[in-house]
């Protein structure tokens, strides 16, 4: 799995343009899903993601987590995070995972950050157009990929 993670003021999320989702000071989280990942990639990265220390302290040093400022996540799906640009100049998406593979792995993810997050957790729509509207902090912007796990 491998997530884009922005520390934001706040991010709006329109789903197939009608249904608007917002979160206010907290993370926006792009997750792609490899077609090797299982749920241990998951608990993996659900761990690394709350407690990830980006949010600045008193010293306005990056020390606090999400957990930490109490801030709120906001989790979208892209495949596109899988894509290969090797060959040509039309990207291949053949190393992200199909759908039936997953959106389970999606929603256990979502249940995973719910059980910590309740209702400070918002989500996209797997497979829907998306419009995204952020005011990134800082900017800061993570890379993570669970193949770092081991």
């Amino acid at each position: 799995m491998r997530v884009v993670i922005q520390r934001v003021d706040q991010c709006t999320l329109t789903i197939n343009h009608r249904t608007k989702r917002k979160i206010d000071k907290g993370l926006l989280v792009l997750l792609g899903i490899h077609e090797q990942d299982t749920k241990i990639d998951v608990e993996w990265l659900v761990g690394k993601i709350l407690h990830l220390r980006i949010f600045e302290d008193e010293l306005q040093k990056m020390n606090r987590s999400l957990l930490d400022i109490e801030g709120e996540l906001m989790l979208i799906s892209q495949f596109t995070l899988y894509a290969s640009t090797k060959k040509g100049n039309r990207p291949s998406f053949i190393k992200a995972a199909p759908p039936a593979r997953a959106i389970p792995l999606y929603e256990y993810m979502i249940e995973q950050l719910a059980l910590t997050l309740s209702d400070k957790l918002k989500t996209g729509k797997f497979g829907a157009h998306m419009d995204i509207n952020l005011i990134n902090n800082g900017p800061v912007t993570i890379i993570i990929d669970s193949i770092q796990k081991e």
